[in-house]
């Protein structure tokens, strides 16, 4: 069994593409993820770029992945180190970095920055490696 850590991108392009996760895998995420994604979908409603029946749709679409959510202190306190180790403004994306180095065997993300953010810190795996 393989851990992953997977940002709000990757949760979107999962369900939007309709990529089927290998049973053995196992994704978790900081609670943040949550709001992110809706924050994400919300923001491309106001912009025109998405209806908000097809916004409601990936939202349950991510709510009903095979993703457990965490957020308890020690990856709050990880975080906090980890952002101030990168001298990041805000703790958001150390907390992927830290649930990874906490919980799992790679990050996923399709962002270029958080990857390289992530880079020497935590392993970081292509999105495919979810579904091979």
């Amino acid at each position: 069994m393989t851990r992953y850590v997977i940002t709000p991108d990757v949760a979107l392009r999962l369900v939007a593409d309709g990529t089927a996760v290998r049973a053995e895998h196992r994704l978790v995420a900081p609670t943040l993820l949550r709001s992110q994604v809706l924050a994400h979908l919300y923001r491309e409603v106001r912009a025109g770029e998405l209806t908000r029946p097809d916004a409601d749709r990936l939202l349950d679409a991510v709510r009903g992945l095979r993703l457990r959510l965490l957020g308890d202190r020690v990856l709050q306190r990880v975080a906090w180190t980890i952002a101030a180790e990168l001298d990041l403004p805000d703790t958001s994306d150390a907390e992927y970095i830290a649930l990874t180095r906490l919980q799992a065997d790679a990050l996923v993300t399709l962002d270029p920055r958080v990857a390289a953010l992530a880079e020497g810190v935590v392993p970081v795996a292509p999105i495919d490696a979810l579904s091979r």
